[in-house]
């Protein structure tokens, strides 16, 4: 059997996705230890909900991931679960600092977000360029 596909019931598939999700207002939040939480807490979710993290890497107000996922989960799910628990965990750890950069209203990321299904030729491309930034 092909190892690139995934197979689960009565399904094929091999579903990666490259999202980037931006800061609110392009501040410059993600260095040092709140980019380090930010990355573990998307590992966290992602091992939790069952999604794959083929690669993952920051740069000053963005972060880029590579993830597979089955094919039962949409791609606006993933990234709202992500986007709100990553939030939470945020605040809930530094409550001081971001109310300083978000003037007590308990945001951290923009309202968008980006997203591109890529095909298995690519994936290597995709993931040297994720490593790359920052």
């Amino acid at each position: 059997m092909d190892s690139r596909y995934n197979c689960q019931n009565k399904r094929k598939y091999c579903l990666k996705m490259h999202i980037v999700l931006v800061t609110k207002y392009r501040k410059k939040l993600l260095q040092d230890f709140i980019a380090d939480d930010v990355k573990q807490r998307i590992y966290d979710i992602c091992h939790m909900k069952g999604y794959g993290i083929i690669a993952m890497e920051t740069d000053k107000d963005h972060i880029h991931f590579l993830i597979s996922y089955d094919t039962t989960d949409r791609v606006c799910d993933i990234v709202k679960i992500i986007k709100q628990e990553t939030t939470y965990h945020l605040w809930k750890k530094y409550p001081n600092f971001l109310s300083k950069q978000y003037w007590k209203r308990k945001i951290f990321w923009s309202d968008g977000y980006f997203a591109c299904s890529i095909g298995e030729v690519s994936s290597t491309t995709i993931q040297k360029y994720i490593e790359s930034q920052g």
